[in-house]
């Protein structure tokens, strides 16, 4: 299956703007196709306000979230990997979800060999 996690991502957005609060997006820096400004991250993560207003043209699809903002007055073309998100939450009070670390790319997860007593039988 693929992942869920955009689609999480996407509800929870949506979630948290209709409950009139701000989105923020922990994103893990290290992951491969991360495009932040560098002078932002501490620990390896950078914390994303991605409100309306502040996240411009942004695009939460099943591969990639991108959008255009500005830090300390300087515009910046954000990009990075649905994977590269840790979590989503509300800035006024939390609330929100942790993605687990094993959620990855579908090709990790290993293909396991069907189980020859488990079968349909047709019932007439």
């Amino acid at each position: 299956m693929t992942s869920n996690r955009p689609y999480l991502l996407r509800a929870l957005y949506d979630w948290i703007l209709a409950n009139n609060m701000t989105p923020y997006l922990l994103v893990d820096a290290t992951v491969k196709g991360v495009n932040v400004p560098t002078r932002y991250v501490k620990g390896g993560k950078i914390v994303l306000n991605v409100v309306p207003s502040a996240a411009h043209n942004l695009e939460l699809g099943n591969e990639k979230v991108s959008f255009n903002a500005r830090f300390n007055g300087k515009q910046y073309q954000i990009i990075f990997p649905v994977k590269a998100v840790t979590a989503i939450y509300a800035r006024e009070n939390g609330k929100g979800l942790i993605f687990p670390d094993d959620d990855h790319d579908s090709e990790s997860h290993q293909k396991t060999e069907p189980n020859p007593k488990q079968h349909l039988k047709v019932i007439k």
